[in-house]
């Protein structure tokens, strides 16, 4: 923005900045006006909560089971997508808060599945990352915790339209339609991601590989004693007359040709949101 201001029969233009004030005195005597700039206030920047030693006996995140204690994604049905992803450099001690208390270590594997959290918070020094064998729950690590990698894909299941859409660098890439869980084992609502791949047993999953899943299911007593221990998966479903429908355990059954789309292009760490 410009002032114009007359001086003395002349016209003098004064810049006025954005970070920057100035202040103007006249000399009567001369007819002047001198402009002396005024530095801009520095605001402080935000102290890093440090990170506090893990005490002993901290316990380890398995596929199995996570602590207690963290607390809840604050945009679990964010559409926003997620881009990058931390792969721990050992075992990573993952707080409740920046600076507050651990709760459980986040190894570099599960289950021999390489560790990629996506990173959904951020603050000073801290990483927000969605927490596997749990749902709809984050934890907090100190930026050298890991290595931050980039993550191009997001996968969103539309529950009321029993369909599954895959985008990669934002652009529309794939979509289908999926049989999804049923009333009494649904499919966990919420930001999840893939973990890795894992190979099936059985002709109904034409031969193909699964998309194991961080989520878990939400009422496991609903479940079978087999299967309460699992994780949900996207996987392939040789039977079509299953799609469109509300039938599975809990897992995303996808047509084969559909499933093989998405082990060639899907990594590890990518997101998969699950709507209404």
């Amino acid at each position: 923005m410009y002032t114009r201001r007359a001086v003395a029969g002349g016209l003098l233009a004064v810049a006025l900045g954005a970070t920057a004030a100035a202040a103007a005195t006249r000399d009567e005597g001369h007819g002047t006006l001198a402009v002396r700039q005024i530095p801009a206030a520095v605001v402080p920047a935000r102290p890093v909560p440090e990170a506090t030693p893990a005490p002993p006996g901290l316990p380890k995140i398995s596929y199995w089971n996570a602590a207690p204690g963290f607390p809840r994604d604050p945009a679990p049905h964010s559409l926003e997508a997620v881009t990058e992803g931390l792969r721990p450099h050992g075992k990573a001690a993952l707080y409740d808060a920046p600076g507050g208390r651990a709760r459980a270590f986040l190894p570099r594997s599960i289950s021999g599945l390489p560790t990629t959290a996506p990173i959904v918070a951020r603050e000073p020094g801290w990483l927000g990352v969605l927490v596997p064998s749990i749902n709809r729950r984050i934890g907090w690590v100190p930026v050298s915790a890991g290595t931050v990698h980039p993550l191009r894909d997001q996968l969103v299941v539309d529950l009321s339209e029993r369909r599954l859409t895959w985008r990669h660098n934002g652009k529309p890439r794939g979509d289908w339609e999926v049989a999804i869980g049923s009333s009494r084992t649904p499919t966990p609502l919420g930001r999840t991601y893939v973990m890795g791949r894992t190979i099936t047993n059985g002709h109904v999953y034409a031969g193909l590989d699964a998309l194991v899943l961080g989520a878990i299911p939400d009422d496991r007593d609903a479940l079978s004693a087999s299967l309460r221990n699992g994780h949900t998966a996207i996987h392939a479903w040789n039977d079509e007359s299953a799609f469109g429908r509300s039938i599975s355990n809990g897992c995303i059954r996808m047509p084969p040709d559909a499933q093989r789309t998405l082990l060639r292009h899907i990594p590890e760490g990518v997101v998969l949101t699950v709507v209404e």
